[in-house]
């Protein structure tokens, strides 16, 4: 079958607040061939994400993406890699085309799955799915007290891990800081797995960070989450050398396999987090998988919003009998719950699993989106490069 279709969908709530909380938008895609549809989520600002696909063409390694997409044979796993590097091959110098490939290429192993009736992890090689250990992924709240009740519900809800980031954490003093770890380990409880995440806030300031890791080996925190930007290779080896107990854990601003591979080699991480909506979709987040597994770093998938992109971020690693943290997102916006009739649910032990539907398991929610529709369009010269497809063509 042939690529006959490719649209994207720039959704949003109706206000989109200053925090750190992805699933206020969303760029939703689908891609259509052989009577079959396939759906993805790009994990990316949706506009600048949308204008990569339909851009005029810069230069001959400046293409857009939609070039190296469309018309182009699908058929088998070896079809979704290989467009994939005609992407990377035509579109070099545009830089958003790995964020837009992530939401196409989930769509092209969920196409692909329907149409062999497997789900997408047996598709990437894996015989099997094992379950895994979902922490309630959440802010840190305003107020100590706040990250505490906040612990607390997720204990409520089943959730056997949390991870608290962003928000105030790392802004003020290091006693602040202290206060909002005690806090969200109380909340959790003694036997419960807690996960900090700095957020990169402190840039690559190694005495910052390792001023709170006393308090953080006190709270037995499991890992300190991108305490530094992507890329700040030498301030996370130099901070993990002083961790011991608390392991470093980052990657999911890797829009690359390459940025992946050097922060497993050499920036001294536990865990790297690998956001298949960012690095070019499921395609490099298993290659990514496979090269932390061979380098003894434990992989855990990078997700925020809705319930499509988790299944998604399950299956570069659904196969990896003992890499079981996996995050899963808490607190999302309605638009992120409403965008599937579906969800990944916890079972009575806290486990999540990946879909055994076919492709990525998850049904878009159609009769939902509509309030959450951008209207937008991309002229250039007078010529219509993109414009909102219409709701009833969901």
């Amino acid at each position: 079958m042939k690529i006959e279709s490719v649209d994207f969908f720039y959704l949003s709530m109706p206000e989109v607040l200053d925090i750190g909380d992805g699933s206020q938008d969303a760029c939703l895609v689908r891609v259509q061939a052989g009577g079959l549809a396939g759906w993805g989520e790009c994990e990316a600002a949706p506009l600048p994400t949308i204008a990569a696909f339909v851009c005029p063409m810069s230069h001959s390694a400046c293409k857009p993406v939609q070039a190296s997409v469309l018309g182009q044979a699908l058929n088998d796993a070896a079809d979704i890699e290989r467009i994939g590097n005609l992407v990377r091959d035509r579109s070099l110098d545009l830089l958003q085309a790995e964020h837009t490939l992530s939401g196409i290429d989930m769509a092209l192993w969920d196409l692909l799955g329907k149409r062999l009736s497997e789900p997408a992890y047996r598709l990437l090689g894996y015989p099997r799915a094992y379950p895994k250990l979902p922490y309630a992924s959440m802010l840190f709240g305003e107020t100590a007290e706040s990250t505490y009740q906040k612990a607390r519900s997720a204990r409520s809800l089943g959730f056997r891990a949390a991870k608290f980031g962003w928000g105030p954490i790392g802004l003020g003093t290091v006693q602040a800081d202290v206060e909002q770890f005690q806090a969200a380990r109380e909340g959790l409880g003694a036997d419960g797995t807690l996960l900090v995440d700095i957020g990169t806030v402190w840039r690559d300031d190694v005495v910052a960070a390792a001023l709170r890791l006393p308090s953080l080996k006190e709270v037995r925190a499991t890992w300190l989450e991108e305490p530094f930007v992507s890329g700040a290779l030498e301030a996370y080896k130099q901070l993990s050398l002083q961790s011991g107990s608390v392991k470093l854990a980052g990657g999911e601003g890797c829009h690359n396999f390459h940025m992946a591979r050097h922060m497993i080699d050499y920036a001294g991480i536990g865990f790297v987090q690998i956001d298949a909506g960012r690095i070019g979709g499921i395609t490099v987040a298993k290659k990514a998988a496979d090269y932390a597994h061979a380098r003894g770093v434990s992989y855990v998938n990078h997700t925020f919003t809705s319930h499509l992109a988790l299944s998604a971020s399950l299956q570069p690693f659904a196969g990896l009998e003992h890499d079981i943290i996996a995050e899963y997102p808490a607190e999302p916006k309605s638009l992120a719950t409403d965008l599937t009739v579906n969800h990944i649910h916890l079972d009575g032990d806290g486990y999540i699993r990946v879909p055994e539907s076919p492709g990525l398991g998850m049904e878009v929610n159609a009769a939902k989106l509509g309030p959450y529709v951008v209207d937008a369009e991309i002229r250039v010269n007078n010529q219509t490069l993109y414009r909102t497809p219409r709701l009833e063509g969901l």
